[in-house]
């Protein structure tokens, strides 16, 4: 599908330098070896997983472009653009690795059109991203789901129909929109919100339809205090964000049941198992939930609100999955047929 004026010029959020078309690698880089370690767990485990969490994910392209210090390197990119220089067939990464000079940030963690106008994971090590191996892996699974939700084929048309952009052709309003974060009555519905989530999620199923009642009563007390467009830009966040926070978890779940990692894996000095983590992220989303801070995390907030969402409709849903993909950017709309 042909890419918008505004989609195509997302990658350039990220850009720090112009390449030449016809720019070579003086000598050919190595990915470090720590990182290989690590991309060949990611490898090992990301097309399982995706089937089980989600079945039709699996079929997703999910090219990476690891940033290092002085290089980048890509990996199962359908059509590298020409500034890439093969380094051949990786027999450890069962992969051909495509490399060129740094572009990117080594700290970035984002999924955006960064090769080719194909959604790409631009990211740079655990150690840059602040994250344990375990946690780095899960988290390329997290934005993996990005490229999932951004393969749809009216993804692009459909943000664009949001009408949230009001000019910026760049995409920063995605991180940038003037949402009211200082607004003590949205501060308020937030946290009324958030409680409501928790008290649903750990409801036992005698309790389940008291509690949902009583988290619809606080969405809808939450909408009151927003304007439409600041409903479409919050449901947006929910819907993308949130979810992929959501599904982060079970896929930590599913890597779990995987058989252990490599040896080498393992072996590394930060190695946490991967139940540890999605116990990990459980309890930072149930936290966040239970304190909800607007004023202080801003859009972040959203992402545990979003998780919260999720998990609530995987609950009690039927067939959440299809209904999410069939009414994208709403959330609340999977609970619209509950009684």
């Amino acid at each position: 599908m042909p890419l918008s004026a505004s989609v195509r010029t997302i990658a350039a959020l990220f850009c720090s330098t112009v390449l030449s078309a016809s720019g070579a690698v003086a000598q050919s880089p190595a990915i470090p070896l720590s990182d290989r370690i690590r991309l060949a767990e990611l490898f090992r485990i990301s097309e399982p997983v995706r089937g089980k969490v989600w079945p039709a994910w699996r079929e997703t392209q999910v090219p990476v472009l690891l940033v290092t210090d002085s290089a980048e390197f890509l990996m199962h990119h359908p059509h590298p653009s020409a500034e890439f220089v093969s380094l051949g067939f990786d027999s450890v990464l069962h992969t051909v690795v495509w490399t060129r000079p740094r572009v990117f940030s080594p700290k970035l963690l984002a999924t955006f059109p960064a090769v080719g106008g194909i959604p790409t994971v631009v990211v740079g090590n655990a150690e840059a991203t602040g994250q344990s191996s375990a946690a780095w892996v899960v988290t390329l699974l997290h934005e993996e789901f990005h490229q999932f939700e951004y393969s749809q084929p009216d993804y692009y048309p459909g943000v664009e129909h949001l009408q949230l952009a009001h000019g910026d052709t760049s995409g920063m309003w995605m991180l940038n929109y003037p949402f009211p974060y200082d607004s003590a009555p949205v501060q308020g519905a937030m946290r009324s919100l958030g409680t409501a989530l928790v008290r649903a999620l750990d409801a036992d199923r005698g309790h389940e339809a008291a509690a949902l009642v009583e988290y619809r009563a606080a969405r809808t007390a939450l909408s009151r205090e927003l304007s439409a467009e600041q409903e479409r830009y919050l449901e947006f966040q929910l819907w993308q964000e949130g979810t992929a926070r959501a599904i982060e978890y079970d896929c930590a779940r599913r890597a779990a049941r995987m058989g252990k990692p490599s040896a080498e894996f393992r072996a590394l000095p930060d190695y946490l198992p991967y139940d540890s983590v999605a116990a990990n992220i459980r309890s930072r989303v149930h936290n966040e939930l239970q304190h909800v801070d607007l004023a202080e995390r801003r859009r972040v907030s959203f992402y545990a609100l979003g998780a919260g969402t999720a998990w609530l409709a995987e609950r009690v849903v039927p067939d959440w999955q299809r209904r999410f993909l069939a009414q994208p950017y709403r959330l609340d709309q999977l609970f619209a047929s509950l009684r």
